[in-house]
This record gives structure tokens, sequence and C-alpha cells, in this order.
């Protein structure tokens, strides 16, 4: 388990060192989960230190959301002067997100021929 936990932390540092060497504006551990990914890719599949890491956090992810709580309470008047632009900005940026994942899937999906479709006449 120690050895998928420091491959996790390794791409993440490594997403992070990149990030900051080369002034990417993306965020280092997204970086990070990239580079992950591509060794997946690249290794054939997850290794099963990593898979066994990646379910024990999963189990306890209502954890992770405890550091976004406390800065929302934190800074609680803050999000009461801006609310509508909060409130603005995720709605659009809900519907952005709607409308392109079903943009993607209907550019992914194999489209059905005539003759494919139930119910036509054969």
């Amino acid at each position: 388990m120690l050895k998928g936990l420091t491959i996790l932390l390794l791409c993440q540092l490594i997403g992070e060192a990149t990030v900051r060497g080369l002034g990417l504006p993306v965020p280092g551990p997204v970086l990070g989960m990239a580079l992950l990914f591509c060794g997946f890719l690249l290794r054939g599949g997850i290794p099963h230190d990593v898979e066994q890491v990646g379910g024990t956090l999963l189990k306890h992810l209502s954890l992770l959301f405890v550091p976004a709580g406390v800065g929302v309470m934190l800074y609680l008047p803050l999000f009461a002067a801006e609310w509508e632009a909060i409130a603005a900005s995720l709605v659009f940026s809900t519907l952005l997100t709607i409308a392109v994942t079903a943009l993607i899937m209907k550019w992914l999906l194999p489209r059905e021929t005539p003759a494919e479709k139930p119910g036509a006449a054969e």
C-alpha cells in the first residue's frame, strides 16, 4: 500500500514541479493525474497497490471535503456579498458541462443505420 501511495504522491509532485517550472496555467495535481493516467495506459492497467490506495481514499472521500467546508465558513461574508455571481456561474457552468457532455456522447456513440433501429421493417 505504501508503494501505491508513493506512486500517487510522486505523480502529483512531478505535475506540481512541471507546472511551476514551466509556468503552465493548469493545476499541478491535474497534470500529475494526467501523467498517472498515461502511465496506466503504457503499463496496460492499474497496479494493485495504486488500486488499493485509491479504494481506501474513496472510502474516506467525505473527509477530503472538510477543508472546503471550513473555507466556505471562513469566507461566508464574501459568499453572501457575491452570491449572485456565484449562483450565475454555477448555473452557467452546469449547463455548459451538460451540453458539452451531450455533444461528446453524440460524437463518440456509434450511429445507427435505419436497418439497425429497433422495430425497423425488414
